[in-house]
């Protein structure tokens, strides 16, 4: 997975604040808080390992990394794929462990709840002294400062045997990490915020609830039409979907494997004899259905029984359906799985973070969100009566409301635009290999460096002496001995030497390895020189005497050059040529439903924000020349916008796309006071994207609209269509009157 852009963020704050936190006395605690879904272990492993590397840390360090059920080992077998090529930092468990002491840069990895036991192994005596009071103890003694990290902390952190032990370990410095944490009065925190794990694809883009059918919020509590319907209903419906979303990814497929779109149904997490009823209720009508588990289309992954459930969390197994019970929610990572079954045997349901967290992964993070609208959301089918949505982060996850396109609907093909997404500003890209080729090409590489010419040694200082102190600021200290290079010592110098010359760029893994491969390449493609078979070669005639300054300086060329180019992509925007208005949208609780009913979206929701969008609503509904209009929203391709400069092409998304009976399309964007002030990079935008496209044959017209009282909009709704130029404060004389 490529790093982020809000997880570097993240990182770079982590350790900017754990940094200052470690230079007081005593015991702090920092808050990490970052969403489901949004990569909080490998942001943790990468502070860490950024952590132990910082040259102005002389601390030597220990880790403890706690967490509640399994997920301790699930986060140890995630660090130690991490760190795989890189001995920084080494993941043990406590039987791992080498003379009852963590090693500098160890991490101990233990499940939190078994450590609370009063009796646990690892809290009471024994004949060995291997407890955690010792490894603590033995830790400390040998200088080193513990950091104790807590994962999920919501579930365990507060309990007095948790405190208790959190006071006997006195670690230096408690990072407590979780979505939803209730830490009170940390030292510091750092939050990630959950529309930027959104805008990067990481996650989905929402939980649609009872897709297409009404529901009702009332006392904060979801009434839906589904409820009335059976169990085996209910799963038909989801089944549907399932087919729906498949042929979804069949057309997409940017993976090697096709994307399998997996559904889960919950049991009641009770110990009692409905469970069997509803599960062999659920097993008989799946059967109806051809998903049994002999064909290996069904897995069940209940308490003594896992039946086909080894790869389910593959995105191409052939597991269509799993049945499961909520003991297995925590930590598990299923990307493919797309649609949440809840019975209404669960008498009631309160929807937290914790529930819809399981189907909120983008199956392909690095592509991140799909064209198909539908592949972007998770969803839950249901016949609860009462469901209630808790006050945490959830309520920003699920959509309770749906709007449908009007049936009657005929396709207005729109040239649209957005944004690309830049993933590019503070690392280095694929993109990079092809501009050093290239590079190399210009400058002439291949006829300047010397093939014999190999670095064979390394120079150290030896018995190095200076009688007057005074001396030292005037003196260059060089290595006067050298010594064979290991081939270990030569991939770290070849390391370091990547490192040193990536400034500016963000020195992580991959902005490492992109250097790397770029010199492998050029190798191979000018010397026929495979880096699987003389990588070692490679790296000693790169950085002989003779040669090493000829590859700083194509570095640094094709730095120059990717810069630029990032700086061009970062204006660059995409285009759709045939937009239309979208089958269906999704709202949050935030969402009312309003009158609209030339709205060609049914039922209209608003969050009524906005004074000048509503009134000018009441004037689109009375209008008798409208057939219908569209309320637009502001992100990616979903919504329709407008090419403008402003410093580089950006999109503007109008707010009302008004379709007219006489076949004639309206651009609107509703301004007043100080927005229509500064809004003329946007209506020189509109202005020539509706010239351009009508001397194609389109019938547009529009622009920026507001009506001449201000304040309670009774007076005359006027647009805007000329250039911003001709555009005079608080003067209406060249504004044409918009007639409905």
């Amino acid at each position: 997975m490529q790093l982020k852009d809000y997880q570097e963020k993240a990182m770079k704050e982590l350790l900017a604040k754990s940094k200052s936190l470690l230079g007081y006395t005593g015991s702090k605690r920092l808050v990490f808080k970052a969403p489901t879904g949004s990569g909080k272990t490998i942001m943790v492993a990468e502070f860490l390992k950024l952590l132990v590397d910082d040259k102005e840390i002389k601390q030597q360090f220990s880790f403890i990394w706690t967490a509640p059920r399994q997920l301790h080992s699930q986060s140890k077998n995630k660090l130690d794929d991490y760190y795989q090529g890189n001995k920084t930092l080494k993941c043990s468990f406590f039987e791992d462990l080498d003379d009852i002491e963590i090693d500098e840069n160890e991490i101990l990895f233990f499940n939190w709840e078994s450590i609370n036991k009063s009796d646990n192994i690892y809290i009471r005596e024994n004949e060995k002294d291997n407890n955690l009071t010792n490894v603590i103890k033995n830790t400390k003694e040998e200088d080193r400062q513990i950091i104790l990290i807590i994962d999920e902390c919501h579930h365990h952190a507060t309990s007095d045997i948790s405190k208790k032990l959190i006071t006997d370990i006195e670690p230096k410095l408690t990072i407590e990490v979780s979505a939803t944490p209730i830490v009170e009065n940390p030292d510091e925190s750092v939050t990630v915020q959950l529309e930027d794990v959104k805008k990067e694809g990481m996650i989905k883009k929402a939980v649609i609830l009872n897709a297409e059918f009404e529901n009702i919020l009332k006392d904060k509590k979801i009434q839906s039409k589904l409820s009335q319907g059976t169990e085996e209903f209910v799963i038909d419906i989801a089944l549907k979907k399932r087919t729906v979303l498949l042929n979804n990814f069949e057309k997409e497929k940017h993976g090697l494997v096709p994307i399998n779109p997996l559904v889960l149904i919950q049991l009641p997490d009770r110990k009692t004899n409905l469970e069997d009823v509803i599960k062999e209720k659920v097993i008989r009508h799946l059967k109806k259905n051809g998903i049994t588990t002999d064909n290996e289309k069904l897995a069940i992954w209940l308490s003594g029984e896992h039946v086909n459930k080894e790869d389910v969390e593959r995105i191409d197994s052939d597991v269509e359906v799993l049945i499961f019970k909520q003991a297995i929610a925590l930590g598990w990572d299923c990307p493919r799985a797309q649609i949440l079954v809840l019975f209404r045997d669960w008498k009631s349901m309160v929807f937290s973070i914790q529930t819809i967290g399981r189907i909120m992964r983008m199956p392909e993070p690095d592509y991140g969100h799909y064209n198909s609208e539908n592949l972007n959301y998770g969803y839950v089918y249901t016949n609860l009566e009462d469901i209630e949505v808790q006050e945490d982060i959830a309520k920003d996850y699920i959509s309770i409301h749906s709007s449908i396109r009007n049936s009657n609907y005929k396709a207005i093909d729109l040239l649209s635009c957005h944004s690309k997404r830049q993933r590019e500003k503070t690392r280095l890209s694929p993109l990079f290999i092809n501009i050093f080729l290239k590079e190399t090409e210009k400058y002439n590489l291949k006829q300047k460096i010397d093939i014999k010419s190999k670095k064979e040694t390394q120079r150290i200082i030896s018995d190095w002496a200076e009688e007057n102190i005074d001396n030292l600021p005037k003196t260059v200290i060089s290595g006067d001995k050298t010594i064979k290079s290991t081939n270990y010592e030569l991939q770290k110098t070849f390391e370091y030497f990547v490192k040193k010359n990536l400034i500016p760029f963000y020195p992580e893994d991959r902005s490492i390895g992109r250097v790397r491969e770029s010199i492998y390449r050029f190798f191979e493609n000018e010397f026929k020189m495979k880096y699987e078979e003389v990588q070692n070669e490679i790296i000693k005639i790169a950085l002989s005497d003779k040669n090493v300054q000829h590859f700083v300086n194509v570095i640094d060329l094709s730095k120059e050059e990717y810069k630029n180019e990032v700086i061009k992509r970062q204006s660059e925007i995409e285009y759709q040529k045939d937009w239309n208005i979208p089958e269906s949208i999704s709202y949050t609780s935030d969402y009312v439903e309003q009158k609209g009913k030339k709205s060609i979206l049914q039922p209209f929701y608003t969050d009524g924000k906005w004074k000048p969008e509503n009134a000018f609503i009441e004037y689109l509904n009375k209008s008798e020349k409208i057939e219908w209009w569209f309320k637009n929203g502001d992100r990616d391709a979903t919504f329709f916008a407008v090419p403008y400069n402003d410093s580089g092409d950006k999109p503007f998304y109008v707010d009302f796309i008004v379709k007219f009976k006489n076949g004639q399309i309206g651009l609107f964007d509703t301004k007043s006071g100080m927005t229509l002030k500064i809004a003329g990079p946007k209506i020189d935008g509109l202005s020539e994207y509706i010239n351009n496209e009508n001397k194609k044959g389109n019938k547009l017209f529009g622009g920026i609209v507001t009506n001449t009282d201000s304040k309670d909009f009774k007076g005359r709704w006027v647009y805007f269509d000329k250039q911003s130029k001709e555009l005079k404060n608080d003067d209406f004389s060249n504004w044409a009157t918009l007639e409905m």
